[in-house]
């Protein structure tokens, strides 16, 4: 069958409330980076996650950005103009994730260094980040993401990093609402960030938000993402600003969506669960969490393929090739009979140290300098996690407003794929 209507991966759910506070902004005048919705939304947020102190900004990205930059600054002071707060200075950071985790590190003149993933969340690995302060015992910024709205293993990060002196940037940014043994995503690191993107649970089409425990660095933050103009009269500036602060109409887009989260994070639950009952039986599983320690925000339902279940599959940079195989299929085979059905899946995040950019960069596993081990993945022989998941595992239709009847669909069709 083909929906008349196309299901989406994950696309906003508005409900009106949003709206009645883009109007006010528009009837006040308040048009620009100041407003109530500001003011407000930051006390929202906050309150939420459960910080003192929120600081809105034009985008997720922005918010990770100025995190870094703080980070550079507490470990190494404040840089001269240009030099970048990182200096050459190599941070850890989470290999399976979008390139806007690490992209800030390379803003800063940092160098990341990629630590391999973990099955049981798909998240970074303590083990490899363990053995990684073995081969870098000088790092001292870990930059930490929580894949797909999964928490990752928290505790056992922050006591590697503590016994290590090191930093965390908590990338929050796709699990707001998310909680790790009762305390919320976006207040678990030293500098933490959230996005309101237009894909996320909830939205601005745009936007991001940092979070901080810490006055200091919410003033720093705020002074930075307006252009860091000084307190004079006249436009006097000492340091280099940007232009990362969250406009009021954006902010009353995100206010009116706020009440809406908890909703949100039900409906994607169902669709997960419906997804797990539904392929029981398959040589597949969901994306996994700890239930016992963690409740994810659901943002995105995944599932990934057995190995033994894997028809022949070859990818290119841009392309990729499969043969299908009776009682066994690939990710881009139930992708391509998605996209026939007018629905839209994605394959999982590609490993940051499988992508160009980043193939120069370091990249560890448990088991220690992980580049050889991608060459022989590559070569069929061995496996390291990051590379093996992307080979695996895809991203299906997490819409919620997608139908049961519509779910129902989707899942017929992934199960004809391994007929």
């Amino acid at each position: 069958m083909r929906f008349e209507k196309k299901v989406w991966l994950s696309s906003p759910t508005m409900h009106g409330d949003e709206i009645k506070f883009v109007t006010e902004a528009y009837e006040t005048n308040w048009m620009s980076t100041v407003g109530a919705n500001i003011n407000e939304l930051e006390s929202l947020v906050a309150a939420k996650v459960g910080c003192k102190y929120a600081v809105a900004l034009s985008a997720g990205t922005a918010a990770l950005h100025l995190c870094t930059k703080l980070a550079g600054e507490a470990l190494y002071g404040m840089p001269k103009v240009g030099e970048g707060a990182l200096r050459g200075h190599k941070v850890f950071c989470s290999d399976m994730t979008f390139d806007a985790t690490v992209n800030p590190v390379a803003y800063e003149n940092g160098e990341a260094v990629f630590i391999d993933t973990e099955y049981d969340t798909w998240n970074m690995d303590p083990v490899a980040l363990e053995k990684a302060f073995e081969i870098y015992p000088d790092v001292r910024l870990v930059v930490l993401v929580h894949l797909y709205g999964t928490p990752a293993k928290v505790d056992e990060i922050r006591a590697i990093c503590k016994k290590h002196n090191a930093l965390i940037i908590e990338d929050a940014a796709e699990s707001f609402g998310a909680s790790y043994k009762g305390k919320q995503t976006g207040d678990l690191g030293d500098f933490n960030a959230i996005s309101f993107n237009g894909n996320k649970i909830i939205t601005g089409s745009s936007g991001g938000m940092f979070l901080t425990d810490s006055k200091e660095d919410a003033e720093k933050v705020r002074k930075w993402s307006t252009q860091s103009r000084e307190a004079a009269a006249w436009y006097q500036h000492e340091e280099i600003g940007y232009n990362y602060r969250m406009s009021n109409v954006i902010a009353g887009v995100v206010r009116g969506q706020m009440p809406y989260l908890e909703e949100h994070i039900a409906q994607k639950k169902a669709i997960y669960m419906r997804y797990k009952e539904g392929l029981k039986g398959l040589p597949v599983a969901m994306n996994p969490y700890d239930a016992q320690n963690s409740e994810p925000n659901f943002w995105l339902s995944c599932l990934i393929i057995d190995k033994e279940a894997m028809c022949k599959q070859v990818r290119g940079e841009t392309d990729s090739l499969y043969v299908h195989e009776k009682g066994k299929s690939c990710p881009m085979e139930i992708l391509d009979k998605l996209f026939a059905m007018n629905a839209e899946g994605r394959p999982v995040w590609k490993p940051m140290h499988m992508q160009p950019i980043y193939r120069n960069h370091g990249f560890i596993t448990a088991q220690g300098n992980g580049r050889a081990r991608t060459n022989a993945y590559i070569a069929g022989e061995s496996v390291d996690v990051g590379a093996d998941i992307f080979a695996r595992g895809l991203c299906l239709p997490s819409d919620n407003k997608m139908t049961p009847d519509q779910q129902d669909a989707i899942i017929a069709a992934i199960r004809d794929c391994f007929t």
